[in-house]
């Protein structure tokens, strides 16, 4: 498990708020907390450190949060906060701009400058939902000048790179309880460098980044891609090179130098065999043919796909299904005249 979960439900209503503040004071630089709704505050927090980067997912009743000029004056950590917004929307005063954000928008502050965010519609008891991401300004390898440029302005999370940022937090946080703390650096190095690629790509400057940054930018491209595409059967590392327009060795290149010891191939074959896995243990597909589930995950070819699935899984195909399908069934037998409800634990692959 990466981070650590905290909820102002685990608190007396009265002190929740000031819980709340005191969670945020320990990531974000110095600034002032105020809601409406103070007196029976909700919040739920995940702070997952990585490295420099932390990356900490959030809902939260309206609230507004201002950083004064004193508060720059008192303390400065040289910081760029990074917000990516799920649920809500926020308005915000800083760099000179006045934005709105809404779902899927992305947007920055510098800690060294004042900001004023806001709930929008701050009277309603609407949850705001999003994910920040806090870093060191020198680890950004974009000129501070034209960092400026997209201080306090709405990003797009929905398209391009910001959309590949926007999956991979979401991800995290869907995650997080599952990682290993040894994968935290490695991830919030990802993390930075699709920051570092958006925000090349938004000022038309990427030649200011590093090959390392590109690649590691280039290689969550392709994992997104083989994600969307797995069901043509005509997927595979020549068609994603020519469909990202790079050579197929600079392709292998990538891959080699990510060290996850993982080919384009064996990303292919595995994401597809999981797919295939679920919809196998999935109860409202059970009188689907299996060689129909494989092809939706463009396995077409059936002794192939039950051999691969056997050496990843250990069960054919069809015995992992009759397995999982007893098993959920299981959780549908009453129990001391009440049903139940739980979860099929199915073997992960090999």
């Amino acid at each position: 498990m990466i981070g650590t979960l905290y909820r102002s439900e685990d608190v007396p209503a009265e002190d929740r708020f000031a819980y709340w503040r005191e969670l945020v004071g320990r990531t974000r630089s110095p600034h002032d907390i105020s809601s409406v709704h103070a007196t029976d505050f909700r919040a739920e927090h995940r702070l997952m450190e990585m490295g420099p980067v932390t990356v900490w997912p959030s809902s939260f009743l309206p609230a507004r949060y201002r950083r004064s000029p004193q508060h720059v004056r008192r303390s400065d950590p040289e910081t760029y906060h990074l917000t990516l917004l799920l649920e809500g929307e926020l308005a915000l005063d800083h760099a000179g701009r006045n934005s709105t954000f809404g779902p899927g928008d992305l947007h920055m502050v510098d800690s060294s400058r004042p900001y004023d965010l806001r709930s929008v519609g701050d009277g309603e008891r609407r949850v705001v939902r999003g994910v920040g991401v806090d870093f060191p300004k020198e680890l950004l390898p974009v000129p501070t000048h034209r960092v400026e440029q997209l201080l306090g302005r709405a990003l797009s999370g929905r398209e391009g790179t910001g959309a590949l940022l926007t999956d991979f937090l979401v991800g995290l946080s869907r995650q997080a309880e599952t990682l290993q703390p040894s994968a935290a650096p490695r991830l919030g190095a990802v993390v930075l460098d699709l920051i570092s690629a958006l925000f090349a790509q938004s000022l038309d400057s990427e030649g200011a980044l590093s090959p390392e940054t590109r690649q590691h930018a280039m290689a969550e491209r392709v994992r997104s891609f083989v994600r969307q595409n797995l069901h043509d059967p005509e997927l595979a590392p020549p068609t994603i090179a020519a469909a990202h327009h790079i050579s197929l060795s600079y392709l292998h290149r990538i891959f080699q130098q990510q060290g996850q010891g993982e080919t384009v191939a064996a990303l292919i074959r595995r994401q597809r065999l999981e797919g295939a896995r679920r919809d196998l243990a999935d109860p409202a597909l059970r009188s689907t043919p299996i060689h129909a589930l494989a092809a939706r995950w463009g396995l077409h070819r059936a002794s192939d796909f039950t051999r691969a699935f056997r050496t990843a899984y250990g069960l054919s195909p069809k015995e992992y299904r009759l397995q999982a399908l007893s098993e959920y069934a299981k959780t549908l037998e009453p129990t001391s005249g009440r049903s139940r409800s739980g979860f099929v634990t199915v073997p992960h692959a090999r």
